[in-house]
């Protein structure tokens, strides 16, 4: 999986030190390994010392980090100076991940394209893509691989022992002894084909998996900006490049210079190892040593990224995208940024001071660039990439306009630099400064449910380039070592002048719209590829035929992975653990709560009912949720009610909630869901500010309503472009049930469409009458429910502070609706074809098909995830060259999509063979197993305790159904597949479908044609 320039770091991972001990003798050494393996994690990860010996390591540090009632071992392995990082803590979700500083020297993608070869297969597991067998071969609650702008990882998780030594056994042998074949290479990467791999006579072209994923990636404007803003003000090293592969250029790389960047980046002495969890240090290292490291010596580390030399003068680039559909306005649609490179992210203060300041600068209605910018309604939203960004080893600031006129780039620039002045002079707002102190102290607080992915993401990059990744995990002390500072007058500002005004190494960068720049790159591709097959001698031609065939053979067979390891379905537990909850009542309402292992918070979700809503307003019911919470409340206008949220909570959200019933097929939950949290101490105030929300929203400011109609257009825009898939697929079930066309509504193509047309409007007055109406009937305690998590003995707080708001709310009705039934709805299949300049397609087709606790529901979720496997992946994924494929069961539905793929129609017909495959039962008992692997390792996914009991509360499916719906899956065989195969898929006399891409001339006449354009 590419990542383009990385992400942003996470403040809960910049931070720490060691506690060094005192070296210990030879028999309390040995006495020390055999209590690692003996003991506890925790326990044991304590007794270490500084210069133990474990299984071929040295132990060179040991640290608390009291943030995540945690402790941390560093290692080196003797024998290749592998460096490993070992995160104990009582967490049932282990991790693992090795790392690669990769540092490609040119465009072709070798880093990115070398990530997915690596797992095609290796010494221990000669078999095509183990990696993807894997998935269904395992209960791994995650398992992927990342390209990143400058080193590339491979990490997974997992509950149970043996499923992660299976996983590890297989990462360790495909990443340090990969076959890398040639046709892993053509199939992943890039070749040169016949479009029929059988018929000679059809034209050749290029195909190629990762070659039409980042033609799917460069498709959207702000990708585009992005790569270029790091490639102009990185201009000196591996930055200047496109790590993830610029489309044509990938067409230079060839098979042998991919083996040649594996040999030269990677070895282990390159590597950076982490393991997270409550399983045994011990155990880990002993199967890393055994497995991978005893077959290397000591080698060199791959080149080094040196620090960029910083530039005498600021520079201006402009750049071309093509022009954008969605855009509310042709003539805005020019993005400018300007951007400061900053300190080496090995520097982990330096990186939390540089992470406060660009989060006072930029975050919220009272940040200076907020106010600056978009208040003043020059542009559609800040720039790509605005913010800090501590992803390649000089670190960035950034911050413009995009949906702005060319001519208003100099205007945004002068803005930019006169706001930073005027911070200099002026400094921040204490109660700024205070609002992103206690955001940081939150984000400590809080548990993800893949708290140990959080952690080696966030920890990578400075790790990678020398830097210590425990010193970026002890967020505290340097908060407070921030805090000291803070009592020397002008701290602040001298750090704005240090990194902002005195810093010549300033980027500004222009990107507008090019008529002709999508036809530029085809003419481009066009050219090589003629290039090429002009300089074909008639051997090459056959020898393009021949590989071609051979290519296709493979892909065709039926390969045993008997080599590779597997857990059973006897290693899944027949019982779901429990989630106890209490169902109460605060002054009329409904209140469901849970005591969990919070941390000291308190999470906080409410439900509102729409069915009172009149349909005609419900398309504004996204926007409403959007804007309610970011208009002001009370007596408090949108700048200082924002500032109270991030003083006392983590900010309120609000968001539209569609769901089937679980039960009744034209039933459905239909709603707007409130949430929060915030520390314990800080739930009366939570509240407080919810009331004025409830009470009093401020829906009478048209212009700032303007600013945020803007923003919320520009956002969703945007996502068509990287989520196709699933706006295909909600667009493709649109006609199936109630639920599908309101959730079609709230959240597809509709309303993409229905934002753009308002943001283009002058005048709004009628939008705030209509969000009036919708506040009229949501806001009211007779539609509310609630839910509450929070950690046990804080009960008492918890229920005084509820009543107490409950008390303060209006309530008009008191018959709190239920769930919504249209008994008459009349089902309608479509074809819908969304027109969109994309060089790629973005398929999706529905069916209907069973409620949650309908007999035939498990049966179809492990149909629907043996065809992805097992048939969808090797046509359309392999063979096709699309980046994404697959099929679910779900709210009711069963759907198919692809992703970024360069088929369209004929992928259509892939789908429908998937369903003739799985009537005819031609799969074997082995894949059935495996594909309700995939069910559980789903199902059975972590869940952190903040979100525990939060599918009961919207969706009403309880533990008992739950229990039920697992004992059936237990059950699922040949029979009950073949059988719903063909009951839905192939007795359906059609699927409805949607496709997002570009002009297609060949769709029948029974296709509706929807055309963005300019």
């Amino acid at each position: 999986m590419l990542q383009l320039r990385g992400y942003k770091g996470s403040l809960a991972a910049l931070q720490s030190g060691y506690r060094w001990k005192s070296g210990t003798s030879a028999r309390e050494l040995h006495k020390s390994a055999k209590t690692l393996n003996r003991s506890s994690p925790l326990e044991s990860i304590e007794k270490l010392t500084v210069g133990d010996h474990l299984h071929g390591y040295t132990v060179e540090g040991v640290s608390p980090l009291p943030e995540f009632d945690a402790t941390a071992a560093q290692l080196t392995h003797d024998k290749t100076k592998a460096k490993h990082l070992h995160i104990a803590r009582k967490d049932t979700n282990n991790t693992f991940g090795v790392g690669f500083r990769t540092t490609p020297m040119d465009s072709t993608g070798v880093a990115h394209i070398l990530e997915h070869t690596t797992l095609c297969g290796s010494r221990q597991f000669p078999i095509r893509d183990p990696f993807f067998k894997m998935l269904t071969r395992s209960l791994t609650s995650f398992m992927n691989a990342f390209t990143a702008s400058d080193w590339t990882m491979y990490p997974f998780s997992s509950q149970n022992s043996k499923d992660f030594n299976n996983l590890l056994s297989v990462y360790l042998d495909c990443v340090f002894y990969p076959r890398l074949r040639e046709n892993d290479f053509r199939q992943e990467g890039w070749r040169l084909e016949h479009e029929n791999p059988q018929d000679p006579t059809t034209p050749i072209i290029f195909k190629g998996v990762v070659f039409n994923e980042m033609k799917g990636v460069f498709a959207s404007p702000e990708s585009v900006f992005v790569q270029a803003l790091q490639n102009k003000i990185l201009p000196g090293h591996t930055y200047s490049h496109v790590s993830g592969g610029w489309p044509n250029d990938i067409l230079d790389l060839t098979w042998e210079s991919l083996r040649q960047f594996h040999s030269s980046h990677y070895h282990p002495t390159n590597a950076r190892f982490f393991t997270y969890g409550d399983m045994p240090l011990g155990d880990h290292l002993q199967f890393i040593n055994e497995k991978a490291l005893t077959g290397f010596e000591l080698g060199s580390q791959s080149v080094e990224v040196p620090l960029e030399q910083r530039w005498t003068q600021p520079r201006t680039n402009q750049i071309s995208c093509a022009p954008d559909p969605m855009a509310t306005d042709p003539e805005k649609q020019t993005t400018v940024a300007v951007s400061f490179l900053q300190a080496s992210n090995t520097d982990p203060y330096e990186s939390l001071v540089l992470s406060i300041l660009g989060q006072l600068l930029v975050d919220g209605p009272t940040s200076p660039f907020y106010q600056a910018l978009l208040d003043t309604n020059i542009g559609s939203d800040y720039s790509p990439s605005t913010g800090y960004d501590n992803s390649t080893l000089d670190t960035v600031f950034s911050v413009g306009l995009q949906g702005i006129r060319r001519e208003d780039a100099d205007r945004v620039e002068e803005i930019v630099m006169k706001t930073l002045e005027t911070v200099a002079t002026e400094g921040f707002h204490e109660d700024r400064v205070r609002s992103v102190l206690h955001q940081v102290e939150l984000s400590v607080k809080h548990q993800s449910s893949s708290f140990g992915l959080g952690l080696i993401t966030s920890v990578m990059s400075p790790w990678i380039h020398g830097g210590d990744p425990i010193s970026m995990t002890r967020i505290n002390e340097h908060v407070e070592r921030f805090k000291e500072n803070l009592k020397t007058e002008g701290y602040l500002q001298e750090k704005i002048k240090q990194h902002y005004l005195n810093n010549n190494h300033r980027l500004t960068l222009i990107m507008s719209p090019q008529a002709e720049y999508e036809e530029q790159l085809a003419a481009e591709e066009r050219q090589k590829l003629v290039s090429m097959v002009t300089a074909l001698s008639k051997a090459d031609r056959e020898e393009v035929y021949r590989k071609g065939v051979e290519l296709l053979e493979e892909q065709n067979s039926n390969e045993s992975a008997d080599c590779l390891p597997t857990v059973v379905i006897s290693d899944v537990d027949k019982v779901i653990p429990p989630t106890e909850l209490d169902h109460l009542h605060s002054g009329g309402i409904p209140v469901q709560y849970t005591e969990q292992p919070t941390n000291g918070l308190t999470y906080f979700r409410a439900t509102s009912n729409l069915s009172m809503v009149p349909d005609h307003l419900k398309i504004y019911v996204p926007l409403f949720a959007s804007v309610v919470t970011n208009m002001g409340a009370g007596d408090l206008d949108y700048r200082d009610f924002t500032l109270q949220c991030d003083l006392y909570s983590g900010g309120l959200s609000m968001f539209p909630h569609v769901s089937a019933h679980h039960t009744t097929p034209l039933c459905y939950h239909q709603g707007v869901v409130f949430s929060s949290h915030c520390l314990n101490r800080h739930l009366p105030h939570m509240l407080s500010l919810w009331e004025d929300v409830f009470t009093k929203p401020n829906l009478s400011d048209v212009e700032r309503l303007s600013t945020l109609v803007k923003m919320s257009a520009s956002s969703l825009a945007s996502n068509v472009a990287s989520s196709g898939h699933s706006y295909a697929m909600t667009a493709a079930a649109s006609g199936l049930f109630p639920s599908c066309q309101l959730g079609e509504l709230f959240s597809g193509m509709t309303q993409v469409e229905f934002l753009k047309d308002l943001a283009s409007k002058d005048d709004l007055t009628d939008v705030l009458h209509n969000m009036a109406l919708i506040a009229a009937e949501l806001l009211d305690s007779g539609s509310l429910r609630c839910a509450l998590n929070t950690n046990s003995g804080n009960y008492d707080n918890v229920m005084t502070a509820m009543n107490g708001w409950v008390d303060t709310l209006p309530g008009s009705r008191t018959d709190n609706p239920g769930p919504s039934e249209e008994s008459d709805f009349e089902r309608v299949s479509t074809k819908m074809y969304y027109q969109l300049p994309f060089p790629v397609h973005y398929v999706g087709a529905a069916v209907p098909a069973v409620p949650y606790t309908h007999p035939d529901s498990p049966r179809l979720t492990v149909l629907a995830k043996l065809l992805s496997s097992k048939f969808l992946h090797r046509e359309i994924r392999e063979k096709g060259g699309a980046y994404g494929s697959g099929a679910v069961h779900q709210g009711g539905v069963f759907s198919f999509m692809s992703y970024r793929d360069p088929h369209c129609l004929s992928t259509l017909e892939t789908f429908h063979k998937a369903a003739v495959w799985g009537a005819r039962g031609e799969f074997t008992d082995q894949d059935i197993t495996e594909a309700l692997l995939t069910v559980f390792s789903k199902i059975d996914s972590p869940v952190s305790p903040g979100a525990k009991g939060r599918g009961a509360f919207l969706t009403g499916v309880t533990d008992e159904m739950r229990q039920a719906y697992r004992d059936q899956l237990f059950t699922v065989g040949r029979d009950e597949l073949q059988s719903v195969a063909q009951k839905y898929l192939i007795d359906y006399p059609t699927l409805s479908c949607a496709v997002i891409g570009p002009k297609n001339n060949k769709l029948s006449d029974d296709w509706t044609t929807k055309v963005f354009d300019l």
